[in-house]
């Protein structure tokens, strides 16, 4: 009788002898936890820090400027958070005609007079697609030209079908292996549709602002995000400022 009355009260002594290595074995948990959320918490605020100076350097360096929605009849999608934009324009009576322009996307030394890169100055280059449509049924005309800070340059000329589901079309032969006069021809048919040097120039400046603009975006987002905290929405973080 006596020895299990004992047992219980044994087991309690034990428990109580080893509540002070738990508490020490909790109390050091919450210490490595807090002291990690502290680590944590400072990278993130050095990160916005480091970011906000990237932004206000960016907006000091050269504000953005509005940029035009249209340009000598071409209408422009700036395809915001992007790296191309989109100019459609109609052209006589059923003609379409569309140009999907990338971000600078190639750069090349400038040469002095001599034929030497300077290896200071380079020449940004855009691509552009264009595609001339007459209306259902008929063949698309594809043209791919290099846009540089003052020309247009053709490279390929073919035709494709509407819903063109070949994945690799035969688009003939480089623009400069054709005979002279066609060559001058085909920029002779772009230049009648406002393809031309001053797009080219329009597209470079177009191209320079949509390059500060979508990096400043970009710099907005990626803040917005190490602000955010798990499980906030973006509601209780503009109540919280």
């Amino acid at each position: 009788m006596a020895h299990r009355l004992m047992r219980p009260l044994r087991w309690t002594i034990v428990s109580v002898l080893r509540q002070p290595k738990l508490t020490s074995t909790v109390n050091s948990t919450i210490t490595r936890n807090y002291v990690s959320e502290m680590r944590k918490e400072a990278f993130e605020a050095n990160v916005l820090r480091l970011i906000r100076n990237e932004i206000q350097y960016e907006l000091d360096r050269a504000p953005p400027a509005q940029t035009t929605p249209e340009f000598n009849s071409f209408v422009i999608d700036e395809r915001r958070g992007e790296q191309w934009i989109r100019l459609k324009k109609k052209f006589g009576e059923n003609e379409e005609i569309k140009i999907d322009v990338t971000m600078f996307d190639a750069s090349y030394p400038v040469k002095k007079p001599e034929g030497v890169p300077t290896g200071d100055d380079v020449q940004l280059h855009l691509s552009l697609f264009i595609s001339v449509f007459k209306g259902e049924g008929n063949d698309i005309l594809k043209i791919v030209c290099s846009a540089w800070p003052d020309s247009i340059e053709i490279s390929r000329v073919y035709t494709c079908k509407h819903n063109q589901t070949i994945n690799q079309p035969y688009v003939g032969p480089p623009l400069k292996e054709l005979d002279d006069d066609l060559q001058d021809s085909l920029y002779d048919f772009l230049e009648t549709r406002g393809i031309n040097d001053g797009l080219a120039a329009f597209l470079h400046q177009y191209m320079m602002y949509k390059d500060k603009t979508e990096f400043i975006h970009w710099l907005q987002r990626v803040k917005s995000f190490v602000e955010k905290k798990p499980g906030e929405s973006s509601v209780q973080r503009k109540l919280k400022k």
